[in-house]
């Protein structure tokens, strides 16, 4: 089969813009396209499934662009991952194969895959406590078993992904789709769930402020939840390009533009009612009392965390579930106005309307029912052989006006 195989020697080519630093790191990624073996079932609770859609996510790209910033090589992360492997995790795929003691899938079904490779997939009995509250993200076990070390699929070398024309998975990492959802739908339930994990596990209040950073995948999807699941709150979204504003605006959030910075604080201050406090020179102002009760920071850069803070009420809250390379930034508000910042890691079984089931399950329900309506998000698809011209795409947002960029194996 053909696929994209990462950690190996990487081919030469040549940016079309030098200037842009993503672009060049795409040149030197160590990441090409070979001839793969055809993966087979790692267990006999393992099957095989043949990709229809892969959506590239924000840590795919980070890898392929090289992105990683000067402190990466002190990653708490850098144990749990394996190479060579094949990314991709966000997937909709049909089972080809299942191994012999599979019980919940049958040859033919189309599924999403819920990508972690816990205690279950690993064959790890009992599961640790994470795995037992469905907490699947944060499992006890991602470096042992009979699989390569990983935090899910595309991390392990025993588990590749979507960036192939098959993958193997365990029999609870594929989620049936129902056949009203098409694939374009579906595979937007990776990015879905995480923003409703973040979301749900830290609420608005009652007709409360929230700002969401970032208008990319994660931002969007964020914007839609609280839009539908607590439509009394008003909703901000800073948006870098006018795709991601446009879309932002038709979910129903005001929207904000990013630099400058200072205009930014202004706006959202005013909007939110947050009273700046200016003291002069070069010090940005920080909003006290503030008029945010959450910000949803999708971006996760020192920037982000600092604009977010200065403008959060007194004992608000700043979830962070963008990651970037870690950098110093000013936190004093975080102490001074008592603000929790809590981390938000992927997804696992989530509450919604008084139901218990997998996030990317929520997601395919609600998207079957009509109440979240994602259509807008997918800006681009590519085969896996346009793979250079599909992260160009990532690379230069203002250019391509993409937001969620798949390959497309259809």
């Amino acid at each position: 089969m053909q696929g994209l195989l990462y950690g190996v020697k990487p081919e030469k080519w040549t940016p079309p813009d030098e200037s842009n630093q993503l672009m060049v790191g795409l040149s030197r990624t160590p990441m090409r396209m070979q001839e793969l073996d055809r993966p087979t079932p790692i267990r006999d609770d393992w099957a095989v499934a043949k990709t229809r859609m892969t959506g590239i996510c924000g840590s795919d790209a980070k890898m392929v662009f090289m992105d990683f910033g000067d402190d990466f090589g002190d990653s708490a992360l850098n144990g749990y991952f394996s190479f060579p492997t094949v990314f991709g995790h966000e997937v909709v795929a049909d089972v080809v194969e299942v191994g012999p003691a599979v019980t919940t899938l049958a040859v033919g079904q189309r599924v999403v895959l819920n990508p972690w490779l816990s205690c279950g997939p690993r064959g790890i009995d009992p599961p640790c406590p994470s795995c037992q509250a469905g907490d699947y993200s944060l499992c006890w076990h991602f470096t042992e078993g009979p699989v390569a070390p990983g935090i899910h699929t595309g991390t392990s070398s025993d588990a590749p992904g979507g960036f192939a024309e098959f993958l193997p998975a365990h029999e609870s990492m594929l989620i049936p789709v129902p056949d009203g959802v098409s694939d374009e739908v579906a595979v937007l339930g990776d990015p879905f769930a995480v923003s409703l994990h973040s979301v749900t596990r830290h609420p608005p209040p009652p007709g409360g402020k929230v700002l969401v950073y970032g208008g990319g995948a994660l931002g969007t999807c964020a914007t839609a939840i609280v839009r539908a699941l607590y439509p009394d709150v008003a909703v901000m979204v800073v948006a870098r390009w006018p795709a991601q504003s446009a879309l932002a605006e038709k979910l129903g959030a005001a929207v904000v533009d990013p630099f400058p910075v200072e205009q930014l604080l202004e706006e959202a201050a005013a909007w939110s009612g947050g009273v700046l406090q200016k003291f002069g020179g070069t010090t940005l102002p920080m909003a006290h009392p503030g008029g945010f009760d959450v910000v949803y920071d999708t971006v996760g850069t020192a920037q982000t965390a600092e604009i977010g803070v200065r403008l959060l009420k007194q004992r608000g809250t700043m979830v962070k579930s963008g990651v970037h390379a870690p950098a110093r930034w000013e936190w004093s508000p975080l102490y001074f106005k008592e603000i929790s910042w809590v981390g938000s890691n992927a997804f696992g079984v989530e509450e919604v309307d008084g139901l218990r089931m997998h996030g990317i399950a929520h997601y395919l329900r609600l998207a079957e029912q009509g109440r979240i309506d994602m259509t807008g998000m997918l800006t681009h698809t590519f085969r896996l052989d346009q793979w250079r011209e599909a992260f160009i795409a990532l690379a230069d947002q203002a250019q391509s006006g993409a937001i969620k960029v798949a390959f497309d194996f259809r």
